[in-house]
């Protein structure tokens, strides 16, 4: 069966968290755009700020996950800034949590 974008960010939202944070990447806002063609699983994820300590992890953690929930997917994650990340991308339970609304 193919996964959809949905079920490709309902397993992101599932297995990856920041550390720093406690909050999975999809609420954070971090995950903007994923696509799936075929075989293949594009997602264009950013980070809370350029400098951010886990610009490494992040990403490979989320090309880990869905290599392990859908095999014989090719996946590619593109880190992006732009948009730029703001706190306003997280979503309302997050910013509810964070006092943001």
């Amino acid at each position: 069966m193919k996964p959809s974008p949905d079920t490709v960010r309902a397993i992101i939202r599932d297995h990856v968290i920041d550390p720093e944070l406690g909050i999975n990447v999809v609420d954070m806002g971090l995950i903007y755009d994923v696509r799936v063609d075929d075989d293949q699983i594009l997602v264009d994820m950013t980070l809370t700020t350029p400098g951010c300590p886990l610009a490494a992890s992040l990403p490979a953690q989320v090309e880990e996950v869905l290599r392990r929930e859908f095999e014989g997917y090719d996946v590619e994650v593109s880190l992006v800034w732009e948009p730029r990340w703001t706190p306003d991308m997280m979503s309302e339970e997050v910013r509810r949590q964070f006092g943001a609304l």
